[in-house]
């Protein structure tokens, strides 16, 4: 059984910073594509970031410069550091998990940012 497991989530000031992590479960880490995505209230789910197998990253970019992903293989975990966080930050955070040798696509829980103060 396939599993995404987020954690990290929190509450915190503008200006502030956290790291949120995604571990995977079930399934061949090293040839998933990994990424964040975003929900807030009443808005859309919007890309934030992803990285590819091999690593490369992109951003969306209203987080540039601001947040990084990165991806631990042997670890089998995802993580998003999140910097200079906004109000407009806050959303529930979803991890993600595509490959094109899988025609599933997988989604954790969500983590809960909250960015206030």
């Amino acid at each position: 059984q396939v599993q995404l497991v987020e954690s990290g989530g929190g509450l915190v000031q503008p200006g502030g910073s956290l790291r949120i992590s995604c571990t995977a479960y079930g399934i061949s880490f090293n040839l998933y594509g990994m990424g964040w995505y975003r929900q807030a209230p009443g808005k859309q789910r919007e890309l934030v970031s992803s990285i590819s197998s091999g690593g490369n990253a992109i951003y969306a970019d209203f987080v540039r410069d601001r947040f990084t992903i990165s991806r631990d293989n042997a670890k089998n975990t995802v993580y998003l550091q999140l910097n200079s966080l906004k109000p407009e930050d806050t959303a529930v955070y979803y991890c993600n998990a595509e490959s094109r040798a899988d025609p599933q696509a997988y989604w954790g829980q969500g983590t809960q940012v909250t960015v206030s103060s």
